[in-house]
């Protein structure tokens, strides 16, 4: 009898358990740089780490891990009905490139004091422009890369400019001539056109919702305004060699609510 009560007591544990995972619907890469798409069946706050996550009117929310993220994470959600659900997710570790790039502007690499007023407008420019907030889930049409072409340059790799060591890469470099077209590598809403940044030279950004940004660099042609709605695989603009550049290519970066996240994973996890 105390062997059945036992036994049952465990099958009600175990699914209860398997009922939380499953009520978050975590999908995606675990692992540093990655992104997961989650969802609630129920009214909630969702917490990463004790940091509030976003979550829309159907429940869909985004989680990002960092370049360095440690190897176990915790998310916890807190019902509307009172009930408190916590899980621990375990993140892989990755090894990343040393890339170096020799014969840039040395301007471009250590910029002249004359340059910082407007390097730091330009980036508190772009901070603000990732802030503006979308609570749709326009992620949810899927991911292409944004051009086709040769990758020279890839997420997280700590970068050597002329010899001195500069912050890891975050992006994705696709080279390509001059001229070819760049599409929008998902839908969303465009929250920021530049011609002529310091850094990244004809740049678009682009609002995939609940936080969720696509930055597309060193354009030379743009086709799009701010405020602009944007569906995957629409042309926005051109490949260039804009800002800090040595040559014709774009760079694709992707940011959830501040997390710098792999671009590439997410076309990878589509194939």
């Amino acid at each position: 009898m105390k062997k059945n009560n036992l036994y049952k007591n465990f099958i009600f544990l175990f699914f209860l358990l398997c009922s939380g995972v499953n009520a978050l619907g975590l999908e995606g890469n675990f692992i540093q740089g990655g992104l997961v798409f989650g969802k609630l069946e129920q009214d909630g706050k969702v917490f990463f780490d004790d940091q509030i996550i976003p979550v829309d009117d159907y429940g869909n929310f985004l989680l990002g891990f960092k370049r360095k993220h440690k190897n176990q994470s915790i998310v916890k959600v807190i019902y509307d009905s009172g009930k408190i659900l916590t899980k621990k997710i375990n993140i892989s570790q990755r090894n990343y490139k040393i890339q170096k790039i020799d014969n840039l502007d040395k301007n471009k690499v250590t910029p002249p004091k004359s340059y910082y007023d407007r390097i730091k407008r330009e980036v508190a420019l772009i901070k603000k422009s990732k802030k503006i907030f979308y609570n749709f889930s326009y992620y949810k049409a899927g991911f292409i890369m944004p051009v086709e072409g040769i990758i020279t340059g890839v997420y997280g790799s700590q970068r050597i400019l002329n010899g001195v060591p500069k912050r890891p890469h975050y992006g994705i470099d696709i080279a390509n001539k001059k001229g070819t077209i760049v599409v929008s590598p998902s839908d969303g809403v465009v929250v920021l056109t530049e011609d002529d940044l310091y850094f990244s030279g004809g740049t678009i950004i682009i609002s995939h919702g609940l936080g969720l940004t696509s930055s597309l660099l060193h354009l030379s042609e743009i086709f799009v305004k701010v405020g602009e709605k944007v569906h995957l695989g629409q042309e926005i603009g051109r490949v260039g060699s804009t800002g800090r550049s040595t040559g014709p290519h774009l760079d694709w970066r992707m940011e959830i609510n501040g997390t710098r996240i792999d671009p590439q994973l997410l076309i990878k996890n589509k194939e």
